[in-house]
C-alpha cells in the first residue's frame, strides 16, 4: 500500500480508539472510495482468409469459402474462431484443448488437427505475408498449453512429439496413395497405347 492509500485509510479512523478497536464503518467507506484499476481488454483485429479443408477420407482440398478469423480472450485463456464471412457460421475453433500443428507455407497457414486416429487439415489463405504471420502467431498463442508446459514439461514435450508423428504418418500415407494412383494411371495409359498400336487382324 502506498502513502496516499495509507492516508486515505487513516483519515477514516478515530485518533481515540473505541474499546481499543477502530471504527470499521468509517474505514470501509474510506477504502471503498479508492478507484480500482481499469481492466485491460486485449483486442485483436480480425483476419480475412480463404478456407480449404482436407478430410481424412480425401487426398484433395475442398474450398469452403471466405472467412474471418478472430481471437477471443476469456480470462487467461484464448481461442481462435474461424467464421464464414457469408453466413457467420463457425467453421472451426482452435484452442488449448486442440491437438494440432500449424505450419506456414507461403501465404497459407496449414493446420493439421488430430481427432482420435484421424487427421483433418485446414488451410487458411491470408491476404499477405504479415497477415499470415499474425494468423500463425494467434493460433500458436491460443493453442500453446502454458500450464502443462510449466507444471509437467516432460508430458508437454511427449504430447508435442505425438502430434508431430501422427501428422507425419498421415502425410506419408497420402503421398504413398498418390504415388500408387499415379503408377496405376501410368500403367493403364501404357496398356491403352499398346492396344491402339496393335495391327488390325
Amino acid at each position: 500500500m502506498d502513502l496516499m492509500d495509507e492516508d486515505a485509510v487513516m483519515e477514516g479512523t478515530s485518533s481515540i480508539p473505541h474499546n481499543g478497536a477502530p471504527d470499521t464503518q468509517d474505514t470501509k467507506s474510506a477504502t471503498s472510495s479508492i478507484p480500482s484499476p481499469p481492466i485491460q481488454v486485449r483486442e485483436f483485429r480480425d483476419i480475412q482468409v480463404k478456407v480449404h479443408i482436407r478430410r481424412p477420407e480425401s487426398d484433395s482440398w475442398s474450398y469452403l469459402g471466405r472467412a474471418l478469423v478472430s481471437q477471443e480472450v476469456v480470462g487467461q485463456a484464448s481461442r481462435v474462431v474461424v467464421r464464414s464471412l457469408s453466413s457467420g457460421k463457425i467453421l472451426v475453433v482452435f484452442g488449448e484443448v486442440t491437438d494440432l500443428q500449424a505450419e506456414k507455407r507461403g501465404n497459407f497457414v496449414v493446420v493439421g488437427c488430430i481427432e482420435g486416429a484421424r487427421v483433418i487439415s485446414w488451410s487458411l489463405n491470408a491476404l499477405n505475408n504479415s497477415e499470415t504471420l499474425r494468423l500463425l502467431a494467434s493460433i500458436e498463442l491460443a493453442c500453446y498449453r502454458c500450464k502443462l508446459a510449466v507444471v509437467d514439461p516432460r508430458t508437454h514435450s511427449k504430447s508435442r512429439r505425438r502430434i508431430e508423428r501422427a501428422i507425419k504418418d498421415d502425410r506419408r500415407r497420402r503421398h504413398r496413395r498418390r504415388k500408387e494412383q499415379d503408377s496405376m494411371i501410368d500403367a493403364f495409359s501404357k496398356q491403352k497405347l499398346g492396344e491402339d498400336s496393335m495391327p488390325e487382324q
